[in-house]
């Protein structure tokens, strides 16, 4: 089978890690509560930041969020590494902005995650990801933003959202664990 993934906040917690380096460089202490009932994906808000104050912060920070120690989900590795192991294909299909893109690729591979050279997409807007996802056929694909979820309706596409405070409103299956996705597949 054909596994698609994103991997900012589906994969990696990125958001909350980008929270925990907020706090740390504007000198403040928002308690992480307020990050787990944030009801969008920008966290600039928390911190008083306007949009864009929020804009300047996220790219003066962007190193130090996409390539310090962010940690990935639970058994996300692991799983991942599993599926691999079966024969089963593992696509990464991110919007991070090209100018990242292989230094993501080689920081995934240092965190364990199994990356094929031909199967890592990035350097997209939401519409492109939603494009390459049609393309390639997936079986299955993750992803934990409504706007890419959304479009995303294909019959034969098993589409799953990564729970997330500001994803609460989709009706499609939801993981919470990575560990889940063993049963999800058996269904």
């Amino acid at each position: 089978m054909k596994f698609g993934f994103d991997i900012d906040d589906t994969l990696i917690r990125l958001r909350e890690h980008a929270f925990h380096i907020y706090n740390k460089n504007l000198k403040q202490s928002v308690p992480i509560d307020v990050f787990h009932e944030l009801d969008k994906v920008e966290i600039h808000e928390a911190f008083g930041l306007t949009a864009e104050q929020g804009t300047n912060m996220w790219n003066s920070t962007l190193e130090e969020i996409y390539y310090t120690s962010c940690p990935p989900y639970p058994d996300a590795v692991e799983t991942l590494v599993e599926l691999n192991k079966q024969g089963h294909e593992i696509y990464y299909i991110t919007a991070r902005p090209k100018e990242h893109g292989e230094r993501t690729k080689k920081w995934m591979i240092e965190q364990g995650f199994p990356v094929q050279e031909e199967r890592f997409y990035y350097g997209m807007k939401d519409q492109d990801k939603v494009n390459i996802i049609k393309e390639l056929e997936l079986d299955y694909y993750f992803d934990d933003k409504p706007d890419v979820l959304n479009t995303l309706s294909e019959d034969l596409l098993k589409v799953y959202v990564m729970n997330q405070s500001y994803n609460q409103q989709l009706t499609v299956p939801r993981i919470t664990n990575w560990s889940e996705l063993k049963d999800l597949i058996k269904e």
